[in-house]
């Protein structure tokens, strides 16, 4: 079974140690593991949210799709793409916007912090506050819906705003599905060993501290860094305190089990600080000095960055371009033409539009619907552990089979080859149960003839 996993990362500043450690490491470890697609984006329509300076999201751009592919994403395994190339995002976060309640969006953290600000400060509650602050949720579960994906990895701080992409992927199913689910219901991952790398004095590595050690700087400016970072007052000779450095937190997450192990007995033997840091420059060095040179070589060609993100989009847009078309269909932004055609085919092949319907439940486990041509279910199928059997079992039915229908009170199971496999409704009366089973003999009989 194939997983989808989506990742974003916002464009508005360089990536440093801690974005590495914390996002994209471990981001580009798990899309190189079997049974995985992967889609990684640059939240660029995000970005213009937080700034409006330009030169600043236009040089973040640039810098974070060098800094995935330098450390060693590859594009021809994953889709990687800008949000902005994809024109069915806005599209879609409109379709989005008009089935999201107002409520569900008050209740967004970062709108609920801006408008406590405000307060606390005694201004208008929405002083400062843009639309797009306040829709930043529907944006996010358009792109993670726009490509139904399964696990989005996430910061504790973003785990609201995918039960916000499940909230408003269950509504829009629910009114525009008629039996079938457009939307997968997306799990938000939190992963608790990926690292929170402390800064240069001990906070949380981040820009709004500058606090940072950006990752691809150069090897002096690196070292430069690493020498502010913040110690304690022992002397060389005098033990160290590994567990309460940060400087070896730093060591911790970028070193082997035995390099750390080392590293923690010379801190304990009374190793300097100067010569701990030196330590900690060699181990970051050698571990980027290659991937270093690869990110300035990508960054001086900005046109092959250019080129692979486009061919990146075209991708995503395979996927994206006709989803959006089912969902404008459902919502009925519809040809004249083609509804005219869909009409006179409904009326030619009536008997013949039955149709399975596959989809996941929320548990994670597979089913599918049998759905008669007026859209009325006409069969469930129990769950099974993986999309390959359910869709055994759907095409063995319109194959045929030894299908089997019993009653059972005011409703009906089907068994096949000795086992239930798929019930219907319940009934108000035997004979509406009855003249739906005769729907379901008509609906099986030319997929099994």
């Amino acid at each position: 079974m194939t997983t989808r996993i989506l990742t974003g990362i916002t464009t508005t500043g360089t990536p440093h140690l801690g974005n590495y450690a914390g996002a994209i490491r471990p981001a580009i470890r798990a899309s190189q593991q079997p049974g995985v697609d992967s889609f990684y984006f640059l939240a660029d329509y995000h970005a213009l949210i937080k700034c409006d300076d330009p030169l600043r999201i236009q040089r973040s751009r640039l810098e974070i799709a060098a800094t995935w592919l330098a450390g060693g994403l590859d594009p021809d395994k994953v889709t990687f793409y800008r949000q902005s190339d994809i024109p069915e995002i806005p599209e879609l976060t409109w379709l989005l916007t008009c089935v999201a309640a107002k409520g569900l969006l008050n209740r967004a953290h970062a709108y609920k912090a801006s408008v406590d600000k405000n307060v606390d400060a005694g201004e208008d509650p929405d002083a400062g506050v843009t639309m797009g602050l306040f829709s930043y949720p529907v944006l996010m579960a358009a792109d993670i819906l726009m490509f139904n994906a399964n696990k989005v990895p996430v910061g504790r701080d973003q785990i609201q705003h995918v039960e916000m992409a499940r909230d408003i992927g269950q509504r829009f199913n629910h009114l525009f599905g008629q039996g079938q689910d457009f939307f997968a219901l997306p799990e938000a991952v939190i992963e608790e060993s990926v690292a929170t790398l402390p800064g240069l004095d001990g906070r949380k590595m981040s820009k709004s501290y500058d606090n940072t050690i950006p990752l691809f700087t150069s090897a002096k400016d690196m070292k430069d860094a690493i020498s502010r970072i913040v110690t304690d007052s022992r002397a060389p000779g005098e033990a160290k305190d590994p567990d309460n450095s940060h400087l070896f937190t730093l060591y911790q997450a970028f070193s082997t089990p035995e390099q750390c192990a080392g590293f923690r007995d010379e801190l304990l033997e009374g190793l300097g600080w100067g010569d701990a840091k030196q330590r900690l420059f060699q181990l970051l060095d050698g571990q980027l000095a290659e991937k270093r040179e690869y990110y300035h070589q990508l960054i001086a060609r900005p046109a092959d960055l250019e080129d692979i993100l486009l061919a990146g989009a075209a991708k995503a847009r395979k996927i994206a371009t006709p989803f959006l078309e089912q969902l404008r269909e459902a919502v009925g932004l519809r040809s004249f033409r083609s509804s005219v055609q869909a009409s006179a085919e409904v009326k030619k092949k009536a008997a013949k539009s039955a149709r399975f319907v596959s989809f996941r439940d929320e548990d994670g486990s597979f089913r599918f619907r049998l759905l008669a041509a007026d859209g009325e279910q006409l069969l469930l199928s129990r769950s099974f552990a993986d999309g390959k059997s359910a869709g055994a079992l759907s095409k063995q039915l319109q194959q045929g089979g030894e299908a089997d229908v019993r009653l059972e009170g005011l409703g009906f199971a089907l068994w096949l080859n000795g086992e239930q496999v798929a019930e219907g409704p319940q009934y108000d009366s035997a004979e509406a149960r009855d003249a739906a089973i005769q729907s379901l003999r008509e609906a099986l009989a030319p997929q099994q003839g």
